[in-house]
């Protein structure tokens, strides 16, 4: 049994989920000053209040799994990239504020204030989240003991930047797609533009990232030379993608995102498939890369964690299951 890459596997399932949960609450955030008048934008709140904190349990789930998996990958990860996850840091944490503070009082200019903080913590989040990604794709300099030997600005490269534009875009797609979903009325008819609109800017972008990485990240292609049944999941991805207009168009909000997820889901597949067996690719030297192997911790310690997680994953879903459950149904804005 392979538990190196059993764990690879499992990371992708955390951060799959984590993007499908929170990237429609993080595009909920990024379309909020869109809403109309107050009682529109309590409105998009209702529709993720209950959830959003509970979504980003996943990314902290998939944090505690880097660091006791692959010690030695969040070592360089979280130490080389420390400025920029505190940049993270303060929007999640500008974004919790600002949705937790925003009703405490009646001043017209507070809430005001913490609707601008939500919408551009949410617009900051999910760019450097993207950036992150760019950068896993593309390699970033690493010594010959795994250790980041660049600067916050070696991030900020055109490759990575361009990703975090396209999950900007993504995720502004996924959260109309869901805020069609869950509401009623006026703003539900609004939202419809919105869909379309954020559906042809993730498409833009999404042929642009794809042309940009056949010419800037050559040995994404190389696993489906080597591996044909790779291609199953291109398929996957394109189907989606192709399908969410039919169901927009039919006015099959539900089943319009379920492919929007399929969508995320499968971006993230490709990002695995992309970068197997590295967990943080060097650049030029690929030699001193961090793998799923070399930066993992030991056999008993994988096998004791993968114990834990068949016993604690189930709970993890199952409330995740109830608390949609409980709050599904759709949300009217107030007059």
């Amino acid at each position: 049994m392979d538990l190196n890459l059993i764990w690879f596997l499992l990371l992708g399932v955390l951060l799959a989920g984590y993007a499908v949960l929170d990237g429609f609450d993080l595009g909920v955030g990024m379309w909020h000053l869109r809403a109309r008048g107050d009682g529109q934008r309590r409105a998009l709140i209702a529709t993720i209040g209950p959830i959003w904190d509970g979504n980003e349990v996943w990314l902290v789930t998939f944090g505690g799994a880097l660091f006791a998996a692959f010690p030695e990958a969040y070592a360089t990860i979280f130490s080389g990239f420390y400025f920029v996850f505190m940049l993270v840091l303060l929007a999640l944490i500008c974004r919790a504020v600002s949705l937790d503070f925003r009703s405490k009082t009646e001043s017209r200019l507070w809430r005001q204030t913490c609707d601008v903080v939500f919408c551009l913590a949410s617009g900051l989040a999910t760019l450097l989240f993207g950036v992150g990604v760019g950068n896993a794709m593309i390699g970033v300099p690493l010594n010959e003991r795994g250790i980041y030997v660049g600067g916050f600005f070696n991030l900020l490269n055109g490759y990575s930047i361009l990703i975090g534009l396209l999950a900007i875009t993504l995720f502004l797609m996924h959260g109309a797609i869901y805020l069609h979903l869950k509401t009623a009325g006026d703003l539900h008819r609004r939202i419809e533009r919105w869909m379309w609109s954020g559906y042809g800017a993730f498409v833009a972008m999404y042929v642009l990232a794809t042309a940009a990485t056949a010419f800037f990240v050559p040995r994404a292609i190389e696993p489906f030379q080597r591996y044909p049944a790779a291609w199953i999941v291109v398929v996957l991805n394109v189907a989606a993608v192709a399908a969410i207009p039919y169901a927009l168009y039919r006015r099959w909000s539900g089943r319009a995102f379920l492919a929007s997820c399929v969508t995320v889901c499968a971006l993230v597949l490709l990002l695995g498939l992309a970068l197997f067996p590295d967990l943080v690719a060097s650049a030029p030297k690929p030699e001193n890369s961090l793998t799923i192997y070399n930066a993992a911790s030991s056999q008993k310690t994988l096998w004791i964690m993968l114990v834990i997680a068949l016993l604690g994953m189930p709970f993890v879903i199952a409330y995740t299951t109830i608390i949609y459950w409980v709050f599904r149904g759709r949300v009217a804005a107030e007059a």
